[in-house]
């Protein structure tokens, strides 16, 4: 079935609803990510031509170790890890239908943070302390944020602010435990809280990556499910969907990504925030749709490390620096934003 703003694919028994000027918008994204990367393995302490660098991704010239196993990895990180918080930007604002219901508002990359901390301080950090102490710490300030909410309703303004007050606790939280902590851990702790991608190796990236990609699959199949939810709760359950099994899915998807991120790189914030608000915006869409978010996302933090590289090079500053500059401000002008549509709703 084709209509003149979307089209079904269908392969079997599975059926997709894809909208041209979306998929228009997704296409561009992906080639500005291909072409953004390409420019980020060429630099490096010199610069390489594309044609070098093209022959070392092949395995060939005497540039295929440095760009394969130094640059590669980093670049790679960038994006999956930027398409990962995208996506769990997306589902968040779709959940809350608010835009400022990302994971680093409502606390849950300081509730993954604060997981991590603990695995490292108690468990010694071994890299699948990590992923469970950041799943678990993002899981339980979720559950957190939404019980403090329920009181007179759950609403989406009600969870964002909960959420800021529960990020302000956890953060307060994660300097005691820090300071708590050994010098030596204290020390990799407070470098590795500001969110980096330095020193990135295939070893440690490759669970963080398979993790992703199955809950990519999963946002995926949810994808409908969120389509339906920005419509409301009513026309959602109207329409067939189960509004319980698709918030939980979803929440799991959202923390499942967070925490990835944040047990390999440490808290890379406000990209979950801008990427799917900018996605809507180019696409048109009435959501936050996960594809462009997703694409989105990977443009933004692989475009935040390369100025991280050059600002103030030879110093590399960490990727979270550049991403909380950038984001801060943007985050400035949703929160006057709200505050102007509530001022308006009022008696």
């Amino acid at each position: 079935m084709t209509g003149p703003d979307a089209v079904t694919l269908r392969v079997g028994p599975v059926s997709a609803l894809v909208e041209r000027r979306a998929a228009a918008v997704s296409l561009g994204l992906a080639a500005a990510v291909a072409a953004l990367a390409l420019a980020a393995l060429c630099r490096g302490d010199t610069w390489d031509p594309p044609g070098e660098v093209v022959r070392g991704l092949l395995g060939r010239g005497g540039s295929a170790l440095v760009v394969r196993e130094w640059r590669l990895p980093r670049v790679a990180a960038a994006i999956v890890f930027g398409a990962a918080l995208g996506l769990a930007g997306s589902l968040f604002q779709n959940l809350t239908r608010n835009p400022l219901g990302s994971p680093d508002v409502v606390g849950l990359d300081a509730g993954a943070y604060t997981g991590v901390l603990v695995a490292i301080t108690v468990f010694g950090g071994t890299a699948a302390g990590l992923a469970l102490g950041a799943l678990a710490g993002g899981l339980g300030t979720a559950g957190a944020v939404y019980a403090l909410s329920l009181r007179s309703g759950v609403s989406g303004l009600r969870l964002v602010v909960v959420g800021v007050a529960v990020n302000a606790m956890l953060t307060a939280a994660n300097s005691w435990i820090v300071l708590r902590a050994d010098l030596d851990v204290a020390i990799a702790a407070t470098g590795w809280q500001a969110g980096t991608l330095n020193g990135a190796e295939w070893a440690a990236l490759r669970p963080a990556f398979l993790v992703i990609g199955a809950l990519a699959l999963l946002t995926a199949a949810l994808a409908r499910g969120m389509r339906q939810a920005a419509l409301g709760d009513e026309a959602a359950a109207a329409s067939g969907l189960g509004l319980g099994r698709f918030r939980f899915l979803a929440v799991l998807a959202g923390v499942g990504c967070t925490a990835s991120v944040t047990s390999a790189a440490g808290p890379i914030v406000f990209v979950a925030l801008v990427a799917p608000q900018i996605g809507r915006r180019i696409t048109g869409a009435a959501g936050t749709p996960p594809l462009p978010a997703a694409l989105t996302g990977a443009l933004l933090l692989l475009a935040a490390d390369l100025a991280a590289q050059t600002v103030l090079a030879p110093v590399q500053l960490p990727v979270g620096v550049v991403t909380t500059v950038l984001g801060g401000g943007y985050l400035c002008l949703l929160l006057l934003g709200e505050v102007a549509r509530e001022a308006g709703r009022a008696p």
